[in-house]
């Protein structure tokens, strides 16, 4: 047929109907080969064995070549700054770091309130870690620097080690806030130090993989969850209130009762002033939601709102004559480094690891986000160093332990941002407003930058929404969502993150122990099974029954699988197989019982043979000796006949069958295990699988396994599966090769491949 022929075929096909062009398409189907077992697959195919290398290896060698590879790959900026295009991508950076320092100005200072810190040290954390990354990163979009899911971790810390109860002074209990804030700077700045070193280590061990292990509704509802935390931590600042520190298990609760009960308190100048802010940057927002299209850049309404309530407060006079708080002295330069405590590292070290896991989990995920939307890759191990010696660094510059923000990021997108540069144009624009212009910033109410934090939280508070997609979806992730929110919630954000990730693991072992048992029947005209359950026109194959499991099976399932194995087949084998012993038993009991009989039989007859009489003649004797010889032969034979019958109901001509014991013989002879799903296994597992072998023959079943991937193939081999009574043979390449060796082969061993035909 040549090839306009073979076109005309397939547009005739095109335009038949549906069930006409299936009709065809049936007639048509047809498929020829051997049947094929593991071991002529094997042989056909020329396998072997993969050879195993070793990383380690690789280590240990030297080369100008590898010394190349491992400087760029741990220090990335000199693989691409030197192919970066001045022309192409020079505006577009300057302008995105501009819009992000803009934003940087702003969330430095608030996200320092709510680590505990004064607002200064939210611009040096804004300064030094985010030109560490522009060295060592390899995401060209995201923003590092201060956050809000990272600034109230810190916070819950600073304000747990060093609340203002400890800082007290004469008797109007006043609190000496120089000396509460250095030691919540020493604890902030040993913290990131602690945090830096955590993540160094497990990027330089290839440690990135353990943000797998925090799935996307993990982490979506652990930021829910921290997003409220910040709110609720900010409305002290919205009504100028005056609260106790909380730390620990239900903190949260305790501090939204203690805010109710002093709302009588507030400060009405505050709550004006926190009201008024907040409305002009949702304004803001809605503005450059709109106007999206025909700005090159969005507005900076943080940075325009944070301007004009400082002139205002200065102007007007807010914590004079209203009682306004104000951000107060922002020393301008840039402070020495110090060197961490090491006597606060014991303290630090669990709060230190939950930070990082946390931090490095944000950032890679946004990372990765960016990098699929724009056709590059990112290194999460060395993610992982880079955010580490951010934090590392700046930790030693007394910033505060920092990740990316996600608004951020997406400004510094949409501003035109194509490479790191943007991220190191925005620090010097911070360098110079820490060395010239934050002290302009005395006067800055700090209910204004609650405002802006609250805000911003829009986006993370947004995502409640995820409760009604995923109760559509999958209501597995909702419960873990769920969970993860309440905990975090209830028993803070180190201990939350720590029972969500346990929780969620436990999920992940309930879902492998109960999968989808089926029982699966053959689709008509082809090669294809598929659960008899679902598909209507699956039919099952008379005298062969396909098993299948949706998921591996190890030692937590292993007897989960043989439990629904035997209750799908429609046999009670554990009851069949017990009744087959017991009639066993009887049997022999009853041939032991003739045997004695017919040993005393024997011996009665001997003694009665010899009775001799003396007086009589020879031809007497002789006679006598005939019947006598003849009686006894009488006797043995009716003896051996009564042990034979005996033993023929023990034992049949091929064994023990359940025919000759008088039991029910399952529906099937042969069945088939369809271990496609299996990935690994261990040796529960293949001591569940030679049990099966064992059970199913005990009830005149043959067994079969079918699709098995070839690394569990080796893993069988390994674990001495295959021995004299289960082979290679056994094992068959499809589910369709082992049903019809099956069919044709209903009680006998593995033989010769033969050709596939239909069934």
């Amino acid at each position: 047929m040549g090839l306009s022929e073979a076109s005309g075929q397939r547009d005739t096909q095109a335009l038949l109907p549906v069930t006409q062009a299936m009709e065809l398409r049936k007639r048509d189907y047809h498929v020829e080969r051997p049947l094929m077992n593991q071991e002529q697959l094997e042989e056909l195919g020329c396998w072997t064995s993969a050879t195993r290398t070793y990383q380690w290896r690789t280590w240990f060698q030297c080369s100008r070549a590898r010394a190349q590879a491992l400087l760029f790959q741990h220090l990335p900026v000199l693989a691409w700054l030197p192919r970066y295009s001045l022309r192409d991508w020079l505006l577009g950076d300057l302008l995105a770091g501009l819009s992000v320092a803009i934003m940087q100005l702003p969330q430095g200072l608030a996200y320092a309130l709510l680590a505990g810190l004064p607002p200064v040290f939210g611009l040096y954390s804004s300064f030094y870690p985010v030109f560490i990354y522009f060295l060592f990163g390899t995401s060209r979009h995201i923003s590092v620097g201060t956050f809000a899911v990272m600034s109230v971790m810190v916070g819950s810390v600073t304000e747990s080690l060093a609340p203002d109860e400890n800082f007290l002074q004469g008797a109007n209990s006043t609190v000496d806030e120089v000396a509460r804030d250095g030691v919540r700077v020493q604890l902030a700045s040993t913290l990131s130090v602690l945090v830096g070193l955590f993540q160094v280590g497990l990027g330089l061990v290839r440690f990135g993989f353990v943000v797998t292990y925090l799935s996307e509704p993990l982490v979506r509802g652990y930021t829910t969850a921290a997003s409220v935390q910040v709110f609720i931590s900010q409305l002290k600042y919205v009504f100028g209130l005056q609260l106790s520190s909380h730390s620990g298990p239900l903190s949260l609760i305790y501090t939204v009762l203690e805010v109710c009960w002093k709302l009588p308190q507030s400060v009405v100048g505050t709550v004006v002033t926190a009201l008024v802010a907040g409305v002009a940057l949702v304004l803001v927002k809605l503005l450059n939601d709109k106007l999206r299209r025909y700005l090159p850049m969005p507005i900076p309404g943080e940075l325009l709102t944070l301007i004009g309530a400082t002139g205002i407060s200065y102007g007007v006079g807010l914590k004079p004559r209203f009682g306004v708080d104000v951000v107060g002295n922002i020393p301008a330069g840039l402070v020495p480094p110090a060197a961490p405590s090491p006597q606060l590292f014991a303290s630090l070290l669990g709060y230190a690891f939950t930070i990082a896991v946390v931090g490095f989990a944000i950032a890679i995920s946004l990372g990765k986000i960016f990098a699929l939307r724009h056709g590059y890759r990112v290194d999460s191990n060395q993610e992982l160093v880079a955010l580490g010696l951010s934090n590392l660094i700046g930790g030693v510059f007394q910033c505060f332990p920092v990740s990316c923000s996600m608004s951020r990021s997406l400004v510094q997108e949409s501003a035109g941002g194509n490479t790191q540069v943007a991220g190191a144009v925005s620090s010097l624009f911070i360098l110079i407003i820490i060395v010239r212009l934050g002290e302009l910033f005395r006067d800055l109410p700090k209910a204004v930058l609650a405002a802006a934090i609250i805000v911003n939280l829009k986006g993370m508070l947004m995502q409640f929404t995820d409760i009604r997609s995923l109760w559509k979806s999958n209501r597995m992730d909702l419960l873990i969502w769920l969970v993860t929110f309440v905990a975090t919630i209830l028993l803070n954000l180190d201990i939350g993150l720590a029972v969500a990730v346990v929780f969620s693991l436990l999920v992940v072992i309930v879902r492998t122990q109960l999968p989808r048992y089926s029982v699966l029947g053959q689709v008509p005209d082809t090669d294809i099974y598929q659960d008899v359950a679902e598909y209507s026109e699956a039919r099952e194959v008379p005298g062969v029954k396909v098993f299948r499991s949706s998921a591996t099976m190890y030692f937590a399932n292993a007897e989960l699988y043989s439990d629904a194995l035997k209750q799908r087949c429609g046999v009670d084998v554990d009851r069949l197989i017990s009744q087959k012993k017991k009639r066993l038993r009887r049997q022999e009991q009853k041939l032991k019982r003739l045997q004695k009989s017919l040993q005393k039989q024997t011996a009665a007859s001997e003694g009665a043979s010899v009775s001799i009489h003396v007086n009589t003649s020879v031809r007497d004797m002789e006679s006598n000796n005939m019947e006598d010889s003849k009686a006894k032969a009488s006797i043995g034979k009716e003896l051996e006949d009564t042990a034979a019958s005996g033993q023929e109901d023990v034992k049949a001509p091929n064994g023990s069958t359940l025919k000759a014991l008088g039991l029910p013989q399952p529906h099937f002879h042969s069945l088939v295990l369809d271990l496609g799903a299996l990935s690994f296994v261990d040796t529960v597992c293949i001591k569940n699988l030679k049990n099966i072998f064992r059970d199913f023959r005990e009830i005149e079943v043959e067994v079969y396994m079918a699709a098995c991937h070839t690394p569990v193939v080796a893993q069988l081999e390994a674990g001495n599966f295959f021995d004299a009574s289960i082979s290679k043979q056994h094992l068959f390449a499809s589910v369709h090769d082992a049903v019809l060796f099956a069919l044709q082969h209903p009680r006998s061993g593995p033989a010769s491949p033969v050709s596939m035909t239909k069934l």
